[in-house]
């Protein structure tokens, strides 16, 4: 069956003055009440799409940047993506406002992922997400890359604890032993906690989880911790009313100002609890800061595990770590070795910003068509001292041969005199390439070089385009050299629709570099067609290779 409601996905939006009884002893809202109202405003807005209950999956990892006082507002706006047969992906935005002041600043933003629970044994197949906006079609289409990593994560969570399992061997003097920071806490699930059908809330479960970490992590800082982080929570199994759930906590590592908490959580039925029979339904890993009185960093101590499971979730402490500092660097992949796992997690993420930047640069308002000439447009985009292209070419090919070869970029010297040479130098998977480039000197210059990643991504859909996004990466593998002049791709890459069967709309987008800038400006002056010109070599390119 299918059932959902008719707007461009359920979003809801929740408005909430922050008492004393919300706040810590510094007057800051918890984040484990936070937490529970993240989950309540996402979870309504997934009933909303769904038309039936729905219960959390998962929520991606959350960053706190912001923390609420006692007296402010807290808005959170939920708004699901894009859904996924039965599940579905709901964005989460969190904002802090000041009554006095009347600023406002953003908490956290987040995704999580919602089950349809229809009543019954049958099934129900979510309709789509009906896209109204250009804001609601960038995340809809972000939505894809999202859960590609979701679903990549744990993949590349094991490469990675096999490099940290090769360095078993630990030695700290003055280190804690782990085993002083486990703290056990019991709660009885009662009606309150749980929603009409008497599954417990995931947000009041996440609530409980964080106080426990929290009381873990001050045995190492004396201190009261604050929560910066938290690495997934993933839901593996529900509980109800009258569960007894268990929650372990214990500190996994330290890093210098934080620390990393790891949180399990088992329930219990009444026969369950006698026999001693626990069902695993939640993991999640939290990651804590602290300061002292005047607001400066404290410092953690080093930990000892005591233990063969410590010891691994010592290493597994790391590697989550390395997975999000891959994140905060995207824009870089800093390994030597292309078969190092710490390459291919930074270029999971790194795919994800390609492809999420081609996808922002093309949904900006205010593109300015500057030229037309029979099947080409050029428009030109200005943002403060950012100036972006944008080449609109009608090609008599099916949209699919177009991609692929526009996503072979070891083909672009036949068409783009701009490409001097271009080889392989990693397949990072049959998505993802890096090239190395080279171009013609200007005159008066050195050649160019560039060390870029390019992804390519298939429609889901019909009506979405096919998608090779291009951006530039560092490899050490392949330092500058002294021949070159080591130039930068910022955002760049195709969009290809389906016209009809035999022809397809190409749009070529280039956020513009100073490599670029004098070829668009001699083309705005009418001094050069260049563009033009390799427009026209790229739809001849393309025509000829089609008809063959």
């Amino acid at each position: 069956m299918e059932r959902g409601g008719p707007a461009a996905g359920g979003s809801v939006c929740m408005c909430q003055t922050v008492f004393p009884a919300h706040a810590n002893h510094r007057g800051e809202l918890g984040a484990g009440q936070l937490l529970k109202w993240m989950d309540a405003t996402a979870c309504l807005a997934a009933e909303k799409h769904a038309g039936v209950s729905c219960v959390t999956a998962s929520m991606d990892d959350i960053q706190f940047e912001e923390a609420a006082r006692v007296g402010q507002i807290i808005t959170i706006k939920a708004k699901v993506n894009r859904a996924f047969k039965t599940s579905m992906e709901v964005g989460i935005k969190v904002t802090v406002q000041d009554v006095l002041t009347n600023v406002e600043k953003m908490v956290s933003v987040a995704y999580a992922t919602y089950v349809a629970k229809p009543v019954g044994a049958g099934k129900i197949e979510l309709e789509p997400v009906k896209v109204l906006s250009t804001e609601d079609h960038l995340e809809y289409t972000l939505a894809i890359e999202r859960r590609r990593i979701r679903l990549g994560y744990e993949q590349v969570f094991q490469n990675l604890m096999q490099e940290s399992n090769k360095e078993d061997t630990f030695e700290e003097e003055d280190a804690v032993s782990t085993e002083l920071t486990h703290v056990q806490s019991i709660e009885l699930v009662q009606p309150p906690h749980a929603n009409h059908h008497g599954n417990t809330f995931g947000g009041q479960i996440m609530a409980w989880m964080e106080t426990v970490a929290s009381i873990s992590a001050s045995r190492l800082c004396r201190s009261y911790p604050i929560l910066k982080s938290v690495n997934m929570f993933k839901f593996w199994g529900p509980s109800v009313v009258g569960d007894r759930l268990v929650f372990n906590a214990i500190v996994n590592n330290t890093f210098q100002n934080s620390v990393e908490v790891g949180v399990r959580v088992e329930a219990y039925n009444c026969e369950e609890w006698i026999k001693d029979q626990a069902r695993h339904i939640n993991s999640a890993f939290l990651i804590f800061k602290a300061v002292n009185d005047k607001g400066e960093l404290l410092t953690f101590p080093r930990i000892k595990p005591t233990t063969k499971d410590g010891m691994r979730r010592y290493h597994g402490a790391i590697a989550r770590r390395r997975i999000r500092l891959a994140r905060k660097c995207m824009l870089s992949a800093k390994e030597d070795k292309p078969s190092d796992p710490w390459e291919r997690s930074n270029q999971a993420y790194m795919s994800y910003s390609n492809i999420a930047a081609l996808a922002h640069l093309a949904a900006k308002p205010g593109w300015e068509i500057t030229s037309t000439l029979d099947d080409i447009k050029i428009w030109t985009h200005e943002e403060g001292d950012v100036l972006s292209l944008k080449v609109e070419m009608q090609v008599k090919i099916p949209s699919h041969l177009a991609f692929s070869l526009l996503s072979d970029f070891t083909l672009r010297q036949q068409w783009d005199k701009h490409f001097l040479t271009c080889e392989v130098l990693q397949a990072v998977n049959e998505d993802e390439k890096i090239y190395y480039v080279t171009s013609p000197p200007i005159t008066g210059h050195k050649p160019r070089d560039f060390v870029i990643l390019v992804s390519q991504r298939q429609p889901c859909k019909p009506s979405e385009p096919y998608v090779v996004a291009v951006k530039s990466v560092t490899l050490m593998s392949m330092p500058p050299s002294s021949e070159y002049c080591r130039s930068e791709v910022l955002c760049a890459g195709f969009q290809i629709y389906s016209d009809c069967n035999s022809s397809c709309t190409v749009c070529y987008f280039n956020q513009v570099t100073s490599g670029v800038m004098p070829y668009l400006a001699a083309n705005l002056t009418g001094s050069s067609k260049a563009i033009e010109d390799t427009a026209l070599e790229c739809i001849k390119f393309l025509e000829l290779k089609g008809s063959k």
